[in-house]
């Protein structure tokens, strides 16, 4: 008989979230490779009711957004294996042999939350590792936080990369607001721990360029951080920078194929897609070292040692028009950015789902 495996994609109730395009990408493996008569389990995805059908009808569906179900967790039917695909989501397996993997991107509570909170989140967060029956953390550095900051009881952390999927052949669209070029790009949730307003200085001393900060919650009326930065550009006549709110996927690709660089400054980052996706373009990277992002970034990208913005300047004077006059640069990037491959990260769960 084979192994029924629920897979936890309930954060597709934000899909323009980054936890929400990866439930997405799974998604969408399952529906061009799940085969009910060939696979060794029996598929089931919790997601948002309105996905229903999405993927495929090989696959079965039960709802995250069942009022009912969501506070009476024992009315889930029984599953062998249960795959959480990140650590933050409200569900978890209540049946004591279900084999429970548990897939942690961060710890940026840890930074982030005030200290009650922060002891919350702890004891929830060690409560799901205590449960779960195999830990997989999406970055080296992930992994080290991980070890060094709960009780594993023996069990080990393994590392599966994130898969990023091959946007680069996709189709492009120029978004409908004016763009001033040469311009750098940079995109993310509109937070502090993005750390976007260090940009702001720097972009004082590149009067001939325009920066773009493209991101979810940019509504200065609902977010503070937002504000600041829109405050900032207008108080400072910084007639170069432009925050605007989330683009759509064509203009997204058509953002990264058009743009000189692309800049992150991120301070919290359990992996660091954007960075990976821009190199899939072939463009220079300037990020900062911070957190998961110099072991991505790796050999490919340029870092900045801090937040100075004359020294942020110059790394980008030093490097930048170097980048384009070697095609190599370029080619080494875009090949980098393909070995965190579509195949090699489901291989890897695939192997898990089978063996667990």
């Amino acid at each position: 008989m084979k192994k029924r495996l629920l897979v936890d994609l309930s954060s597709l109730k934000n899909i323009y979230s980054g936890l929400g395009q990866i439930a997405l990408s799974y998604g969408a493996y399952f529906k061009d490779h799940y085969k009910k008569e060939d696979a060794p389990y029996e598929l089931t995805l919790l997601l948002p009711k309105k996905y229903f059908g999405l993927f495929g009808e090989e696959v079965h569906y039960v709802s995250s957004t069942n009022v009912i179900r969501k506070h009476v967790r024992f009315l889930f039917p029984k599953y062998d294996i249960w795959h959480s695909i990140h650590q933050l989501s409200r569900f978890r397996p209540i049946w004591k042999d279900t084999k429970f993997i548990l897939t942690i991107h961060d710890l940026n509570f840890l930074y982030e939350r005030t200290a009650g909170a922060r002891e919350r989140r702890y004891r929830k967060m060690q409560k799901k590792i205590c449960r779960a029956n195999e830990i997989v953390c999406i970055s080296n550095f992930t992994k080290n936080e991980v070890e060094h900051n709960f009780q594993l009881n023996e069990k080990q952390c393994r590392v599966i990369y994130n898969k990023v999927t091959l946007i680069d052949k996709d189709a492009a669209q120029k978004p409908k607001h004016e763009i001033r070029e040469p311009f750098f790009f940079t995109m993310g949730i509109i937070r502090q721990k993005k750390n976007f307003h260090v940009l702001l200085d720097m972009m004082k001393l590149l009067p001939d360029k325009h920066l773009y900060i493209v991101g979810m919650k940019a509504d200065v009326k609902k977010n503070n951080y937002a504000r600041h930065i829109k405050e900032r550009i207008e108080n400072e006549q910084i007639h170069n920078v432009t925050l605007r709110g989330p683009v759509s996927h064509k203009e997204k690709i058509w953002m990264y194929q058009h743009c000189e660089a692309f800049l992150f400054p991120s301070l919290l980052e359990g992996f660091g897609l954007p960075v990976i996706e821009a190199m899939q373009f072939g463009k220079p990277v300037f990020s900062s070292k911070e957190t998961s992002l110099k072991e991505i970034g790796g050999d490919f990208a340029y870092f900045w040692d801090n937040f100075n913005p004359e020294e942020m300047k110059k790394l980008i004077d030093e490097n930048l028009t170097q980048f384009y006059q070697n095609e190599s640069l370029a080619d080494k990037e875009k090949e980098y950015a393909r070995s965190f491959s579509y195949e090699k990260h489901f291989e890897e769960y695939e192997a898990l789902y089978k063996t667990a």
